[in-house]
């Protein structure tokens, strides 16, 4: 169902309605009257006669006309019954905003599902609950009780009533920019956020969408929507829950799951999201991206006034952001050497040594210049610029704010973005004003205007690369195999749902990949048969599906060289094997010849709580989860995808070879990570798959144990 008469509602009630000042019921009809809201209100109140000159109605089904939206302001127990009534009236939609629902625990549930029943026998859609309500500023439907929220561009959605507050400051002290929505998710009961950016994807007054979450119930569905709005708006996002302590205050809050984790960082980056870490970010990168085109190049200069700013700043653009600063053109740099003093530096970061001090207006042709070479994709300015008719003499005034001029015509002639930081912002200063006129943002922060210029960066980036984009949509059962779908159904009917390791290899052997060439005995006699025929060492792995685990178990003996070893090995396995699970039902011994000495990887899929099936990556063998050395992304992947994860990993250089060793198959890797991702669309029964060790050779891969779980129920998967 659309939003549009929820997010545009011309007719609002308010149910409780009060003649209570101090109670949200009149403070929110007080708000629509100030506001100047240009839609109708009533009043829903069967123990009050009027508020505010409005009459109460007894409830929303005895009022005339059409009602578009309701925000219900009474206790969490009435709302269901209330919703029952909205839903015999064909109102659209609600905005509630008590609390006492799931993140209270089994009674606040119980509650939370009556009043999903309610609206969707009636289809009414619902904002929270837990919210501190939403506002239209174009038409200041303002539900949530905030003054003189400034008009603009940006639509804020937000799980938390006081960093909404906190942005909408910043927005009217710090900035020239606006909101043309904000809402208030809540518990996300209802609506979520996917259709929240479907709605401001589409919305023609809304230039990016700026959003503060601690969880989210459908974070595939979320991915899904946000590659498609991506691609037309930016969105820019801090979640919360990084800590143990971050998750519990994030649940007690919303009642959703919270948390965020690589997973969520790589696939909120190939959604085309740019995230922020700490919240101070949050505002100006909105601003910067709404305001800006991008940098199409990765690629910036910086020009300051002072070597120590240019530094700083050189380092947080290289260092932490990923940045180049490029070398400038020699024709560049002979244009800067004409205009600057003999002092002044003219490669990258440029120091203009105090050619400024007396002409400030320098900065504007310095800028021109800089801007005109074609290594260069965007300008930071550092240091005093705004500040020169107040330090040195009035009479500079005039000339920085025909430079500001001049800088703000250039971004709309270059194409090219320029973001100021000056000490002097906080001041005001008539020239820095009219660089945010001319939507050029100014920070007194030199952080955060890196990080402004790290985001136009990484979005350009993102812009550009249209063949490593993926829309997270799963192809479920697209390349099944029959003889592998039988060997599922086979476990379903035993009642299994882990899969003996000969059964998982033999999944990924149909599919093509390379395994260890693996035999079973059930006598010492024939695993010492099976060794004389393998003609050197061996391994033995105990093989049960009542035993995961099998090193710990002591179901493990590695490098048998003789007949004595691999009887003694046996016999050995299957004491340890019973005592570790007297019950288990222990269907003999793998005898596996030991593996080529190579490179141990791992290679594992499971589902995320948000996200659906994601894989992982890394080094293998014992060290795995002590280094935690691994790279993650959301399932499907492409071969373009399983590259960068190889890439990411702080070991990858040695795979490309070191002190002299030839560089591992890299490609074989790739080749097997998508592979993964084949299988998981194939077979929506996979809950989740261990691949651990895969032996890495210069030519080629192998897999030498897998592993292989299904989820409780048999399941077609969403994607």
């Amino acid at each position: 169902m659309s939003l549009e008469r929820i997010m545009n509602a011309e007719s609002v009630a308010i149910v409780g309605a009060s003649r209570t000042e101090t109670k949200r019921g009149f403070q929110a009809i007080r708000t629509l009257l100030d506001s100047k809201y240009e839609g109708k209100i009533y009043a829903v109140n069967p123990a009050e006669k009027s508020v505010l000159g409005f009459p109460c109605y007894q409830k929303v089904s005895d009022i005339d006309g059409p009602i578009d939206l309701v925000l219900i302001t009474t206790p969490a127990k009435t709302i269901p019954a209330i919703l029952e009534d909205c839903g015999r009236k064909g109102v659209a939609g609600a905005v509630i905003i008590a609390g006492g629902f799931r993140e209270l625990g089994k009674e606040g549930r119980d509650l939370e599902n009556a009043l999903m029943a309610a609206a969707r026998k009636h289809h009414v859609r619902f904002i929270g609950p837990n919210t501190s309500g939403m506002i239209n500023v174009k038409t200041n439907l303002n539900l949530v009780g905030l003054e003189d929220v400034p008009k603009g561009d940006i639509a804020l959605i937000s799980q938390s009533g006081n960093m909404a507050l906190t942005l909408i400051t910043e927005a009217k002290v710090k900035s020239r920019k606006g909101f043309s929505y904000y809402v208030g998710v809540g518990n996300e009961s209802d609506i979520r956020f996917h259709e929240y950016l479907a709605f401001f994807k589409n919305d023609p007054d809304t230039k990016a969408i700026l959003m503060y979450v601690e969880g989210m119930r459908e974070g595939r569905r979320f991915l899904q929507e946000a590659y498609k709005t991506s691609l037309l708006k930016p969105i820019i996002l801090l979640k919360s829950g990084h800590s143990s302590v971050g998750k519990r205050s994030a649940g007690s809050h919303t009642g959703a799951l919270a948390g965020i984790s690589e997973v969520a960082r790589t696939a909120f980056l190939r959604a085309g999201i740019i995230t922020v870490e700490k919240s101070d970010e949050l505002f100006p990168v909105a601003e910067t991206l709404s305001n800006l085109p991008v940098i199409k190049n990765n690629q910036v200069a910086i020009l300051a006034d002072g070597g120590g700013h240019a530094t700083i700043a050189a380092d947080i653009l290289t260092d932490q952001l990923g940045i180049n600063l490029p070398e400038l053109d020699e024709k560049t740099k002979k244009k800067l050497r004409h205009i600057l003093p003999f002092t002044a530096s003219v490669i990258n970061p440029v120091d203009v040594a105090g050619g400024t001090d007396a002409d400030p207006a320098l900065f504007a042709e310095c800028a021109r210049i800089l801007l005109k070479d074609s290594n260069v994709g965007g300008l930071l300015m550092v240091g005093l610029f705004g500040g020169y008719g107040i330090r040195f003499a009035e009479s500079l005034h005039w000339k920085e704010e025909d430079a500001a001029h001049q800088l703000g015509k250039l971004v709309l002639k270059s194409g090219k973005p320029i973001v100021v930081h000056s000490l002097y912002s906080s001041i005001k200063p008539h020239a820095l004003e009219l660089l945010r006129y001319y939507k050029i943002p100014v920070y007194d922060s030199l952080d955060i205007a890196c990080r402004c210029m790290g985001a136009l960066s990484e979005r350009g980036r993102y812009l550009s690369k249209y063949h490593a984009k993926v829309n997270f949509v799963l192809n479920w059962q697209a390349k099944e195999k029959p003889e592998a779908r039988q060997i599922l159904e086979t476990a379903r009917q035993q009642k299994r749902r882990f899969l003996l390791e000969p059964e998982a290899k033999r999944i990924f052997k149909l599919h093509g990949a390379s395994v260890s060439d693996d035999s079973i005995a059930t006598t010492a006699d024939e695993a010492v048969t099976i060794f004389k025929k393998v003609k050197s060492e061996v391994a033995l792995k105990i093989l049960s599906p009542d035993i995961l685990h099998k090193s710990d178990a002591g179901g493990v003996r590695l490098h048998l060289a003789t007949e004595e070893d691999v009887r003694r090995a046996f016999e050995e396995i299957m004491e340890s094997g019973h005592r570790y699970a007297p019950e288990a039902d222990i269907r003999g011994i793998l005898v596996s010849p030991m593996a080529e000495l190579g490179l141990e990887i791992i290679i594992g899929t499971k589902i995320d709580d948000q996200f659906g099936p994601v894989i992982m990556f890394g080094m293998g063998g014992v060290m795995v989860e002590i280094l935690k050395d691994v790279a993650f992304r959301v399932l499907p992947i492409s071969p373009y995808s399983a590259g960068k994860m190889i890439d990411e990993i702080r070991s990858a250089p040695i795979l490309n070879g070191i002190r002299g060793r030839a560089p591992y198959d890299k490609k074989a890797i790739r080749r097997l990570l998508v592979l993964c991702s084949e299988i998981v669309e194939a077979y929506p029964d996979i809950e989740e798959m261990d691949l651990n060790p895969v032996i890495v050779y210069e030519t080629g891969i192998r897999i030498v144990d897998a592993r292989i779980i299904l989820k409780e129920t048999e399941g077609s998967g969403e994607g």
